[in-house]
């Protein structure tokens, strides 16, 4: 079994996955890095960081055999960009902004093959790593392996997170606290009561559906309350704020050596 339908296995069984989101360093050396340091994911960002598909391809290519599992979100929802990041390979869609089953079952129709769904074929190209593969054994293969990630950042979103989740094939309900927070009225305040609501709404909706709630932050302290709320799928920041962390502690730190 291949490290991302191990890993979406696992969370699907009530396990735990490790990992962080990327937005700016698509270096050759990302996803290698990445796995050195424990994660077992890593999330491509389209919708803000600008990049495009030959990006991702690169991506996918670098971490082919690394054991980590490559994750993209689309700029958009449609079957185009969901599709076209599917065909380069990467082993799971984000989709940004989810609000309806409805939407949820037209994810889960462009991701995954007859009879889960209605994507269109292609074979033995990036997606199967240039294995030549029949019809068959593919479309098998890559609806074991393919991770749906509902994005639920809106109001709406919460308030049909139990009947996005509940649509057969898929898989994550993650929580984007930033735009839900913004969409409160709120930006950054995830200690109110409002959004504490939120982070156990969406918790609930996971557990009743047996489905995995997720997010991504930094903090530690915020991580450590998701953790109690039954959030298993966690992302340890983004590449940009892991470096610029690091990056001004130890600036400061130098600094500090003169005193």
């Amino acid at each position: 079994m291949d490290a991302a339908t191990a890993l979406r296995a696992k969370l699907n069984g009530g396990g735990m996955a490790y990992g962080t989101m990327a937005f700016e360093f698509f270096t050759p050396g990302l996803t290698a890095l990445l796995h050195a340091s424990g994660c077992e994911f890593v999330l491509l960002d389209t919708e803000h960081s600008g990049v495009g598909v030959e990006t991702i391809r690169q991506q996918v290519a670098y971490a082919r055999g690394l054991g980590i599992t490559v994750w993209a979100r689309p700029a958009a929802k449609s079957y185009a960009h969901v599709a076209t990041l599917l065909d380069a390979g990467v082993d799971g869609i984000m989709a940004p902004m989810l609000e309806t089953p409805e939407e949820a079952r037209e994810l889960v129709e462009w991701a995954r093959y007859r009879p889960e769904g209605k994507r269109g074929c292609a074979f033995g190209f990036a997606q199967e790593g240039y294995r030549a593969m029949g019809a068959v054994e593919a479309q098998k293969a890559a609806n074991e392996r393919i991770a749906l990630i509902a994005l639920i950042e809106t109001k709406k979103g919460l308030e049909n997170a139990e009947a996005i989740l509940a649509t057969p094939g898929l898989d994550i309900g993650w929580m984007g606290h930033f735009d839900m927070s913004d969409d409160f009225g709120m930006p950054g305040r995830f200690e109110d009561p409002v959004m504490i609501r939120a982070f156990e709404g969406l918790a609930a909706a996971a557990k009743n559906t047996g489905k995995t709630a997720a997010t991504a932050d930094a903090d530690m302290t915020f991580m450590k309350a998701q953790v109690e709320r039954g959030y298993r799928c966690l992302g340890y920041g983004t590449d940009v704020a892991v470096l610029r962390s690091a990056m001004s502690r130890g600036i400061g730190e130098m600094k500090a050596l003169h005193g």
